[in-house]
């Protein structure tokens, strides 16, 4: 039997894929490599194809015995959704909804979803769980919400028991320096930093400094991104064993604004990175921390790797021997 990973050949899918590798799974993964990396598969099986292709869905399920799967596949730049909602409705939802009519066709009963903590939009309180209003204030968030929904029912009427797993910002590398974090455009803090001290950018941008934080920026939470491969891994267990449906935070508890990670940064990489103050940008909450103590307690899963020095010295080594990416 073979896990199914949707966008496996992404940043955090591909830590997924390699984490699920270690552990003695048979993997499979379809990716459409629009954001992904072949080089980043480091095994299994891979499809080049888009789960919108009904056909090459089809394929996939026929070719292998498919015992679960977890889905990544999805655009997620905030910034975009806000200027091309339709690309993400038609991708994100849209394929969503082929994937689980092709699994409730093959018999599939099990898929852990990587959604986002964005479904929750301005939190009303800090950190935040998983009883909170979920009212997005982007479209990336709101596709998601909708993809949870849409998983949701189809465990009502055809018993696809589903984990959604809502988390905010990965960073770091694998510990074998063989995958890490590229995309094009990067849009993601930590790296668009380390271009900085990488000497591919002049200065890191800052959007707005008024936020009400403590120093004025924005405030996130940032996961090591094999602590959230593992979570993901722990929750497909969960439907092995025979557990119902549910939705978990992942997080650290304690968040960084953004004038912190440039801070650590500097430590880490000996660099000054100079930074550059810009208006805000649509659609960003001031502040966005998750509480995670429900998915320590009911799937016992314990980050290794909690502290943003670590994080970020993670991310340096992968970009200090990978300086183009995939591409080098």
């Amino acid at each position: 039997m073979a896990v199914l990973v949707t966008g496996g050949a992404g940043y955090i899918g591909s830590h997924t894929v390699a984490a699920l590798l270690e552990k003695g799974e048979q993997v499979v993964v379809v990716d459409n490599l629009y954001q992904g990396h072949r080089e980043a598969v480091l095994g299994g099986k891979l499809y080049e194809g888009d789960l919108r292709d009904e056909a090459f869905l089809s394929r996939v399920f026929e070719e292998n015995e498919i015992d679960g799967v977890i889905h990544f596949a999805a655009n997620s730049l905030v910034g975009e959704s806000m200027k091309d909602p339709g690309k993400y409705y038609h991708n994100n939802v849209y394929g969503t909804l082929c994937l689980l009519e092709q699994m409730k066709k093959s018999g599939v009963s099990r898929i852990v979803f990587s959604s986002t903590a964005a479904t929750y939009g301005e939190p009303e309180r800090v950190p935040i769980d998983e009883y909170d209003r979920t009212v997005p204030t982007n479209a990336y968030g709101e596709t998601k919400l909708a993809m949870e929904n849409m998983i949701r029912w189809f465990d009502v009427a055809h018993g696809i028991r589903s984990v959604s797993l809502r988390y905010f910002n990965a960073a770091g590398a694998h510990d074998s320096g063989r995958i890490g974090e590229d995309h094009q455009p990067e849009s993601h803090l930590i790296p668009l930093v380390l271009q900085v001290a990488l000497g591919q950018r002049e200065t890191i941008s800052v959007f707005g400094e008024d936020y009400p934080t403590d120093d004025g920026t924005c405030v996130r939470d940032y996961i090591h991104v094999s602590d959230l491969a593992d979570a993901h891994i722990l929750a497909l267990k969960r439907l092995r064993d025979g557990g119902g449906s549910a939705i978990y935070n992942l997080g650290s508890g304690k968040g960084y604004s953004v004038k912190q990670v440039v801070e650590v940064a500097r430590e880490v990489t000996g660099h000054p990175i100079p930074v550059s103050m810009e208006a805000r940008r649509a659609g960003d909450p001031a502040v966005l921390v998750a509480s995670s103590d429900r998915a320590r307690r009911e799937l016992g899963w314990k980050p290794a790797r909690e502290r943003l020095e670590e994080i970020i010295a993670s991310a340096w080594r992968w970009h200090s021997s990978h300086p183009h990416g995939y591409e080098n």
